[in-house]
């Protein structure tokens, strides 16, 4: 039994580097952050999660085939995953991309355009170009907090707004509240990430909160962001923009990404962390399919 049990462990452990080194898991969670908003919102089930689920995977796993120089200090068993699979890496990115568009498609132009957000924002912060506005950085990298900050609203958008484009619903009051909601939340999630990074960030010259300011007043500044997002939700709350349980269920959310923050700096494994702050959309997913049995 114990043999079979250790074998059994192996197994999984190996099926999760798989997961996590390639972003798939990622592209999962992804894809339940949409039937999350689908919850939400009261939207239909459509095509929205796995175009998300599959632009994520596609983004993801090329942004992993193009840092594989500069990951190689903060993440050098990622590194060698990717190179070991890179050529089925980028057979699977661009086919997923292709299956998002193709998808995306479905949803008519406004669902196709949103769909592409991602692409855009990440092909803007892979080439360090910040359009329009003039800037003495050169990389979007380089300028500080730009970088999260284009990450979180580009995902957010799509991930709030592409079901929405599905439905052909309205734009309410509540899509902005959730879509603030995802937007500071992955704003935090990424400056989580970044505190892993912090060796390979100074090397090549990426400007990032801990780099900046260091991790404990990096831990202060997601304290009060998520103070900004617990104002939102009870504001929209009172407003009756939200329902109580919807209000009740993503404050587990906020409470569960509170709870990551606060370790910051006091743990060593800052790669279980910043995979713990992807997960904290997941106790918001499991309130609302509970509710939607019980209720």
């Amino acid at each position: 039994m114990n043999r079979i049990a250790g074998w059994s462990v192996a197994q999984l452990r190996r099926v999760w580097k798989a997961l996590e080194y390639s972003s798939a898991y990622l592209a999962v969670l992804a894809a339940l952050e949409v039937l999350m908003v689908q919850l939400l919102l009261s939207l239909p089930l459509s095509p929205a999660p796995a175009v998300v689920g599959l632009l994520t995977f596609a983004i993801y796993a090329s942004d992993r085939l193009a840092d594989l120089s500069t990951d190689a200090a903060s993440n050098p068993q990622r590194t060698a995953f990717v190179r070991q699979y890179h050529g089925v890496l980028y057979v699977f990115a661009a086919i997923a991309y292709g299956g998002a568009v193709a998808l995306s498609v479905l949803g008519g132009p406004i669902a196709l355009a949103i769909s592409l957000v991602p692409g855009v924002a990440w092909v803007s912060y892979a080439l360090g170009r910040v359009p329009v506005v003039e800037t003495p950085f050169r990389r979007l990298k380089d300028v500080l907090v730009v970088s999260s900050a284009t990450i979180a609203v580009a995902w957010s958008l799509t991930i709030v707004f592409l079901p929405i484009a599905f439905a052909g619903a309205a734009i309410t009051p509540t899509a902005w509240i959730v879509f603030g909601y995802l937007t500071l939340g992955t704003f935090i999630c990424s400056e989580i990430s970044n505190v892993r990074d912090i060796e390979s960030d100074l090397e090549s010259g990426v400007s990032t909160l801990p780099v900046a300011v260091g991790v404990a007043r990096t831990r202060h500044v997601l304290y009060g962001i998520a103070s900004l997002i617990a104002a939102m939700i009870g504001l929209a709350t009172s407003s009756g923009h939200l329902t109580i349980a919807s209000a009740v269920f993503l404050s587990t959310g906020l409470l569960s990404l509170v709870g990551i923050i606060a370790l910051l700096g006091r743990v060593e494994n800052e790669r279980f962390l910043s995979v713990a702050g992807e997960f904290t959309r997941m106790p918001v997913l499991g309130g609302l399919i509970l509710a939607s049995y019980v209720l």
